[in-house]
């Protein structure tokens, strides 16, 4: 069981979807996204995305609170990219997987990008809101008010 417990992280979720997306882009090869606009923007999505994660990750760690999802946050960060989105790691790995779908012309895997917003809230994002609605109580509420959960 500690095995599952520890696989049970956004990284291993965003693996999984990677790897789904990358087999749909083989199911339709000829029903892809034509020119070269796509590229771009799956250029701007993933560079995106990792930058988000990278700029979330640093002022975690600045404020020295943890990045693990099943962890006790010791801050309630709210300045960066905390500013503009709750979520900003998880919008990051959204973007990821949409990038990488039309890098990979994977139209089928469309779907999966939802699909993992809803994995994701359900595992992560509102466990880990019940957890800081907790802790922080009036300072958080405040901070919900203020800054939507994802965009």
């Amino acid at each position: 069981m500690p095995l599952l417990k520890s696989l049970d992280v956004p990284p291993f979720w965003l693996a999984v979807f990677l790897f789904l997306a990358w087999r749909l882009s083989f199911l339709a090869p000829g029903l892809g996204f034509p020119g070269p606009i796509p590229d771009l923007l799956a250029g701007f999505l993933v560079g995106g995305g990792l930058l988000l994660m990278v700029l979330a990750v640093q002022q975690m760690r600045r404020h020295k609170t943890t990045v693990h999802p099943h962890g006790e946050s010791a801050a309630l960060v709210q300045s960066g990219v905390f500013k503009r989105s709750r979520n900003p790691i998880y919008l990051g790995d959204m973007l990821l997987l949409a990038g990488l779908i039309l890098w990979w012309d994977a139209v089928l895997a469309l779907p999966l990008v939802p699909l993992f917003l809803w994995v994701i809230e359900r595992r992560f994002v509102l466990p880990e809101e019940d957890r800081l609605r907790r802790k922080f109580r009036k300072q958080y509420a405040a901070y919900c008010n203020k800054v939507r959960r994802w965009i």
